[in-house]
């Protein structure tokens, strides 16, 4: 699907849910939330017969966590390695797809670069068993539940107009688009050791972008000079991404691209709030590898 044919499909299901209410706009598969005019119950079945390959460049991230900021890293990493660049800048959902964009994906000369907002028991069994490099990028969970409550309020296809305190609520009790962020935490954890899974931080890439670019070039089997590194860097600050969105984009990009700050909670988070996200934090993940790497206690106290 060309990035012309993506853009007027959001348009036209904009104008479409400026007619749904709130409560039309979500609606349950297999137990989870999910939008939909992005995701319809036929574009989730037909993901159950969708076919992985081995050298499949698949990125997975819960909504918020910087998945389209890796989006734009990983097509540069590509570009750079393979001397192809990417003319497409529709996310690469592939619950965005539909019936025939999978059968169409089965006939995309590799490598084919895919994504996800699902939760990984929820992913297509064939990328596991064809055992598919993923990435897998976690935020904490207090900076993305604020940058998911200012998404969906300026998302028409999602529920918006709501109160801080409300989604506040509905994030903490998992009833918000793609499920609860825990329930995704916790199933990556058991997946953490798996060498086909990479697990990288929004916070540590941020800290150090370079470093990111070389371990997750290094994990896809993809060789850059030193200077290749630096460029898709330079190029990929937050602020050049912005700017680059709003040409490709257009208003979507501002909706897909806010801050980009790490600590942003603390603008919204009441005291109360925070001490319930800590007790929340330390029953599901202290303890674990994945809730080491997110470094909470630097990033949400």
């Amino acid at each position: 699907m060309s990035t012309n044919v993506f853009l007027n499909k959001m348009q036209s299901r904009m104008q479409m849910a400026k007619e749904m209410s709130d409560e039309e706009k979500l609606y349950r598969y297999k137990g989870v939330l999910y939008p939909r005019l992005m995701c319809p119950e036929e574009h989730l079945e037909a993901l159950e017969n969708m076919e992985a390959r081995e050298d499949d460049i698949m990125l997975v991230a819960y909504p918020k966590c910087g998945f389209n900021w890796m989006v734009g890293v990983l097509r540069k990493i590509i570009g750079e390695a393979t001397g192809v660049k990417t003319e497409s800048r529709m996310p690469p959902l592939i619950e965005f797809f539909g019936p025939d964009a999978v059968k169409a994906i089965d006939k995309t000369p590799s490598p084919r670069f895919l994504g996800t907002h699902l939760h990984p028991d929820n992913i297509p069994a064939s990328f596991f068993a064809k055992k598919t490099k993923m990435l897998v990028i976690f935020r904490n969970p207090k900076d993305t539940l604020v940058s998911f409550y200012h998404f969906s309020n300026s998302n028409p296809v999602l529920p918006s107009g709501q109160s801080w305190e409300s989604f506040y609520s509905l994030f903490m009790s998992g009833d918000v688009s793609w499920g609860s962020y825990f329930d995704h935490a916790l199933a990556w954890e058991k997946r953490i050791s798996d060498p086909n899974v990479m697990l990288v931080t929004y916070e540590d890439l941020k800290q150090d972008l370079s470093e990111g670019i070389r371990q997750i070039s290094s994990f896809f089997g993809f060789s850059l000079a030193e200077a290749q590194v630096q460029r898709i860097a330079g190029e990929s600050t937050f602020h050049a991404m912005k700017e680059s969105s709003d040409n490709s984009l257009g208003n979507m990009g501002n909706i897909i691209f806010r801050k980009g700050e790490v600590g942003d909670w603390k603008n919204h988070f009441t005291p109360e709030q925070s001490r319930e996200m800590d007790e929340a934090f330390n029953k599901h993940l202290a303890g674990t590898r994945l809730g080491d790497k997110l470094n909470y206690q630097q990033h949400c106290q």
